[in-house]
């Protein structure tokens, strides 16, 4: 019966493995082949460049839109869209066709998209004009894709480097004093509000040459202008003579906005298809400040190892050589962390909930381990946000094994006899919190109207990997848990627990845990700049290997700084080191919520009540997802540091 009970678990493994393949297998997997372009009639892959445009989202709000809410132009509703991966849902991603009209090699100048009217005795239209002007107001940013690769935006800093973003302002908004939030300068000067759409846009498509006349699109960048309309001779010419405003002194004057585009061909054969991502990539000093913060976090970590090692080398040393010698005519009266040999392995209280929480750190470590090597390996396309979210979550589901090994593992080892609520628990209590709190955000984001809102269908889609794959696993990986022997320890534990002596305040418990998550954020604190610049500036992130070596070192650091606080608790005849081991590593997710506090307050301008709610609604997902992260790694290198250290003592 055993032996068909496990052939039958295989087989069950191997469907779940089967099926997991077939599901990544229907996730979008961005092109990264090129493409050849030739002229109309010619013999090529391509002759037209279609334009995809995204999303708009901003710096100062934390609700992006979908690009149709807006009064644009029509897009391509015949056009088959790509379908989103769950990253990009999530993100707020919605491309469509848009009408422009590029063929290749073939200039435009001043070409109509199209145009729209306003008129304040047409209710609808006029509050079509108030909703762009409340987004330009808020610095919304449009998202444009060609070639697969973004539309950029070059400007010149203070210091005349160049600067390319990959968005660009929907329009300018004008104070009365002439100021602007955004990039844009103010073609008039007033002394009242003013705003103005950006609704010429001058293309300029760099391409390189290839041999047999075709070519492939190495840079696309854009210059937004306002332009008024105007006509000579029954021609449009789209010069500068004025720029268009939405807010004319007659409010009875009726708004119309021309849209339209200039596209500008420049042959360049000196970027090589593979490189073209170099220019967005560079255009900031990103790279040495990464430099700066590994060479901190090195410090940090060399600091940590030498005071360990000093421990180790000297202190536990010197006690273990006096505590093994016997000498019957000189008795020496054991004292410090040798005296509570008999309890430092006494189970804790609330012991299961401390078993969920390690299980769930482990799916938490593997899984951010994992996706951090593929995207080290160079799978992740620049340009796809959303798929490295895509990928974390699928990683996430299906390694429900580890979590069910090391929960019921550990539960076993402290004597437990409830393994079904164990299980259950370690199943479900991470993930109920955690889609409690996201399905919140998404009503938010629903009663908004955002584009970030998931559907209902893939909401579903996210339970059903939840129920029938996580859930699964999970009970498969606590079965072999509990199967295996009960954790050994180096010591038996007293039946009568030892009495713990007043403690000074830095052993004391909340003291402890506080300082415990100092030095780990301390090591990655330039690094969550990024991370948070990339989610909500809208930054592209792609030094995956500076945040792999981070990744390292902030275990490195959490190992060792729960190890030291560890020893100084058992110097001072403290042994419930079970929770605050896990505690004191997992105090870092509290100062990356307060550095969240931080960013909000001294890097982003947003405004608005539900976006202060999505923001801080995501970071606490993060928090818990970083606070199991670290107190895994820190409960373990606890255990294992005492299990070698009272093993190499002589006991009664």
């Amino acid at each position: 019966r055993s032996n068909e009970y496990k052939s039958y678990l295989r087989f069950m493994a191997m469907l779940l493995f089967l099926s997991f393949i077939s599901v990544t297998g229907a996730f979008y997997l961005p092109a990264i082949a090129p493409v050849n372009y030739c002229k109309t009639g010619e013999d090529c892959q391509q002759h037209s460049l279609p334009v995809w445009v995204n999303r708009l989202d901003s710096t100062e709000s934390a609700i992006p839109y979908d690009y149709t809410k807006f009064d644009f132009c029509d897009v391509d509703s015949d056009a088959k869209a790509p379908s989103e991966n769950l990253g990009q849902v999530l993100f707020g991603d919605r491309y469509h066709i848009a009408g422009y009209k590029i063929n290749w090699l073939e200039t435009k100048e001043c070409e109509l998209l199209c145009s729209k009217s306003y008129k304040k005795s047409d209710a609808n239209s006029w509050s079509e004009l108030e909703s762009l002007k409340r987004i330009i107001n808020m610095n919304y940013q449009q998202h444009w894709v060609v070639d697969n690769m973004p539309v950029a935006w070059c400007t010149d800093d203070s210091g005349g480097k160049s600067v390319c973003t990959t968005s660009f302002p929907v329009g300018c908004y004008i104070d009365k004093n002439g100021e602007t939030r955004s990039k844009c300068e103010s073609p008039d000067k007033a002394a009242t509000e003013q705003y103005y759409i950006l609704n010429h846009v001058s293309l300029r498509i760099e391409y390189k040459q290839k041999d047999d006349g075709t070519g492939r699109v190495v840079a696309v960048k854009v210059t937004p202008s306002s332009r008024a309309e105007d006509i000579v001779n029954g021609k449009r010419t789209c010069s500068n003579n004025g720029a268009l405003l939405l807010n004319p002194e007659d409010p009875n004057e009726e708004v119309v906005v021309p849209y339209t585009y200039s596209v500008e061909w420049v042959r360049n054969d000196n970027i090589e298809w593979a490189s073209r991502w170099d220019y967005l990539l560079n255009s900031s000093n990103e790279v040495n400040v990464q430099w700066y913060s590994i060479l901190n976090s090195i410090i940090i970590v060399l600091f940590l190892s030498g005071m360990v090692a000093m421990i180790l080398l000297r202190t536990l040393h010197r006690d273990i050589a006096r505590y093994n010698q016997f000498d019957p005519e000189d008795p020496q009266e054991e004292f410090g962390w040798k005296l509570i040999h008999g309890d430092v392995f006494r189970p804790p209280r609330k012991g299961m909930m401390l078993c969920v929480l390690v299980g769930s750190g482990a799916q938490v470590f593997f899984m951010i381990a994992i996706t951090l090597v593929i995207s080290c390996l160079g799978f992740l396309y620049p340009g796809n946000r959303g798929f490295l979210l895509t990928l974390g979550v699928v990683c996430y589901v299906c390694l429900g094994s580890p979590a069910g090994y090391f929960s019921a593992r550990l539960y076993k080892s402290f004597g437990g006899e409830k393994w079904k609520t164990n299980v259950l628990l370690t199943a479900h209590f991470i993930p109920a919190i955690v889609f409690s709190v996201f399905f919140i955000l998404n009503l938010v984001l629903w009663g908004k109207g955002s584009s970030s809102a998931v559907p209902f269908g893939t909401l579903c889609g996210v339970l059903a990997l939840w129920i029938c794959v996580a859930v699964p696993l999970t009970f498969i990986g606590a079965f072999f848990g509990f199967r295996k022997d009960v954790l050994s320890h180096p010591t038996q534990t007293n039946q009568i627990p030892r009495h713990i002596p007043p403690q000074s305040f830095y052993t004391k418990p909340l003291p402890g845990i506080l300082m415990g998550g100092v030095l780990p954020v301390g090591s990655v604190f330039i690094q969550l700049y990024f991370i948070f610049n990339s989610i909500w500036a809208h930054q592209i992130y792609y030094m995956f290997w500076f945040l792999f070596v981070v990744f390292i070192i902030l275990t490195i650091t959490c190992a060792e700084t729960t190890i030291l606080l560890c020893y100084f608790h058992l110097c001072s005849e403290d042994y419930h080191w079970w929770w605050r081991s896990f505690l004191s590593s997992g105090c870092t997710a509290l100062y990356f919520f307060l550095y969240s506090v931080y960013f909000y307050c001294e890097r982003l301008q947003m405004e608005g009540a539900a976006s202060l709610f999505i923001f801080f609604g995501y970071t606490l997902i993060m928090s818990i997802y970083f606070f199991l992260l670290t107190g895994f790694v820190g409960f373990w290198s606890c255990y294992f540091f005492i299990n070698r250290i009272y093993s190499v003592v002589k006991t009664d």
